[in-house]
């Protein structure tokens, strides 16, 4: 559940008149006024399809991390230590001479292994077993998290039917658009198959043709995006037997002994109309039709670690096709990306040490007592809440768990060999069994609540419900998010409404499912849950009027959560800042009022250029808002927004008070 630079004028203290666009009245389009100039400076890069100051920040930790894998290059490393490991992994990944010379070489041997397979004589549990472990997830998956109402325990999930579109929509829609995009889809896969696996074109178009038929199927039986928001349609206890009797194209015991899953009982079955699906097509399916959907799976998950020519084929499509890019990212970019994402916490260490001022959280800890405190005083303050539901509430923020900059115990990866004899495909594979085996060897095993979601490295933050933690790593403590240097405007409309945003998700429409323990149980009253459910369904139907791309609307129900944490993060943030100095002087900065900088600092942190392809795929499949509606349609619902500007009805920005829907 998580809610990514730019110069800073000193002289302004953060926000910088540069970045706004005066042209525009705040009362006509705020998002425009606080972030046009930046927009208007920073034009949608060719190897982007979106563009924000997210993306900014990101960039610059990337030629951070490049000049850290720089200077690894220059040293001498023993053989299995972080430092060769990262280097090799780098090293492989930016050598498109050799990656041209292998071609699809490397995958040879496994295609080999499914071509040879055959229903008659063979082992499907085995066969799937051997694609699960290290190639990909073909039918359904496992993976070991959480137990959603035990949180001290983690236990098995499964989940059914992986599609190759971002949204079962892609599959479902009927309009023009849509049947070109399916199409060009086929067509796609059609080419995967010829280049990675030499069918010729015949074939290829059949197996293209099977794996589509596959996924429209499976996207036939998933829940929506907002549905699926629901936990409890998602919390689905079976036993291995139960499994057995309902689903028994395969062996169920002997394919968790084949993944070295040893005496489970119980898992949790996601999406039991998905597995019907799956188990239908284990079952009927021919040897060729498996053999097929095998391959591509395979293939389609491998692109990357090819050939220019393979790669830059996937990137045509969903690069150039879904998301509007022009261009793929540079080499040096797309190579980072591999030991960034294989050793995450490896790189996390060594960023930490060379460019996080450990001075930060000091800081980012008087901001989160000050924004628990304010979030403590709403909760205090509700008229729709019972005290019966306030108590639990209390004790729920009082019981956070706050991560800052990175993780006090770093993850080994010890049992990681990365060997640049091998292939780079080879060692894709080879740290797939090792993540695979890292995770399903915490089955059955106590929670390490220790253990952090993301990577210090990583521009973002983010509320996890099981643990009832907040985590802010070191990449998005850094300007114009969090700067140390900065007035407490500036700060606390940004890193401020950040801390508030991920501090709300703890009582969203999801994570007020989940108690002070992490459990999830109803501690709600009735008439509470449901004055909270129709101030949601309020919020819901604000964003469901408004028009993305084309005659795309909005999806108010997929988006609800980080609605209602952005509308309550400005909302805690605001009231905090009120108690500081800089607010109660009320002194101006560069022509602007206290209040004035607190909302313009909220407004430049969502600046971005999009791609229509962009929105139209993030609002079909992301439970985010675009940055656009982040500022203007959450704003209309803030009462001190419309004061500190002199917004006033007639004004575009206006919402009738009566409209506004106000949660925390």
């Amino acid at each position: 559940m998580a809610v990514t630079a730019m110069t800073v004028a000193a002289q302004n203290g953060g926000v910088n008149r540069a970045d706004m666009n005066l042209n525009v009245s705040p009362g006509e389009d705020f998002y425009e006024y606080a972030g046009g100039g930046w927009m208007a400076a920073n034009p949608l890069k060719p190897e982007y399809s979106s563009y924000g100051v997210f993306d900014d920040l990101a960039e610059n930790n990337r030629k951070q991390l490049r000049d850290l894998f720089a200077e690894l290059a220059t040293q001498r490393h023993e053989r299995g230590s972080v430092g060769q490991k990262v280097t090799d992994l780098y090293a492989m990944a930016m050598d498109s001479v050799r990656l041209n010379a292998e071609g699809a070489t490397p995958l040879k041997a496994d295609l080999a292994a499914i071509a040879a397979w055959k229903r008659k004589g063979g082992d499907l549990t085995a066969f799937i077993a051997r694609e699960h472990l290290a190639n990909g997830n073909p039918f359904f998956g496992i993976g070991v998290e959480t137990d959603l109402k035990n949180s001290d325990m983690n236990v098995m999930w499964l989940s059914a039917g992986t599609t190759g579109l971002p949204d079962r929509d892609y599959y479902l829609n009927t309009d023009a658009d849509s049947r070109k995009i399916q199409q060009q889809y086929r067509d796609y896969l059609e080419k995967m198959f010829m280049l990675a696996a030499g069918y010729k074109k015949k074939d290829a178009k059949v197996a293209a043709t099977t794996i589509y038929d596959i996924e429209y199927k499976f996207a036939q039986a998933k829940l929506d995006r907002a549905a699926a928001r629901d936990y409890t349609k998602l919390y689905n206890l079976r036993t291995v037997a139960d499994l057995q009797r309902d689903y028994p194209a395969i062996d169920w015991q002997r394919y968790f002994d084949l993944m070295g899953v040893k005496n489970l009982t119980t898992i949790i079955l996601t999406e039991p109309a998905v597995m019907e699906v799956a188990n239908g097509l284990m079952s009927t399916l021919t040897d060729r039709q498996l053999r097929d959907y095998v391959t591509g799976e395979l293939i389609t998950g491998n692109t990357g670690y090819l050939s220019d020519e393979i790669g830059e084929a996937s990137f045509d499509f969903y690069g150039r096709t879904l998301s509007g890019q022009k261009e793929r990212r540079p080499r040096w970019k797309r190579a980072l990306g591999i030991p960034n994402g294989l050793l995450g916490e490896a790189v996390g260490e060594m960023y930490v040490q060379r460019y996080f001022a450990g001075e930060s959280k000091q800081r980012m800890m008087q901001l989160i007592t000050a924004l628990r405190k304010s979030l403590a005083q709403h909760i205090a303050s509700l008229t729709w809440m019972s005290d019966t539901t306030k108590v639990n509430a209390l004790v729920k923020l009082n019981s956070f768990t706050v991560k800052i900059g990175y993780p006090d115990k770093w993850r080994d990866y010890s049992g990681l060999t990365v060997d640049p004899s091998l292939p780079l495909y080879e060692n894709i594979k080879a740290a797939r069994v090792f993540e695979t085996r890292r995770n399903l060897d915490k089955c059955g095993k106590p929670v390490d609540k220790d253990e952090w979601g993301m990577t210090p490295q990583t521009v973002n933050a983010y509320y996890n419900p099981t643990t009832n933690e907040i985590c802010f790593p070191a990449a998005i403590l850094q300007p114009p998010f969090f700067d140390v240097n900065a007035d407490d405007a500036t700060n606390y409309g940004a890193i401020g409404v950040v801390i508030g945003h991920e501090m709300t998700h703890g009582f969203d429409d999801q994570g007020r499912n989940f108690d002070a323990a992490g459990n999830m149980t109803d501690w709600w009253t009735e008439g509470d849950a449901a004055r909270f459910t129709e101030a949601a369904e309020k919020l819901a139907a604000l964003f469901d009027q408004l028009i993305v791309v084309g005659d795309q609307h909005a999806n108010g129900h997929l988006t609800l959560g980080e609605n209602i944490a952005d509308q309550g993060g400005l909302r805690i943030a605001f009231d905090a800042f009120r108690q500081t100095q800089q607010f109660k002087a009320g002194k101006e900065v560069d022509g602007f009022t206290p209040a004035q900088r607190f909302y313009l600092s909220y407004g430049r942190i969502w600046a971005e250029n999009n791609t229509d392809e962009a929105i139209y795929q993030q609002t079909k499949s992301d439970p985010h808002s675009i940055g656009r509606y982040r500022v203007n349609a959450t704003l209309r619902n803030i009462d001190t927004f419309f004061e500190a500007f002199g917004i006033r009805e007639g004004d575009k920005m206006w919402l009738a008070p009566e409209q506004r829907a106000i949660i925390w």
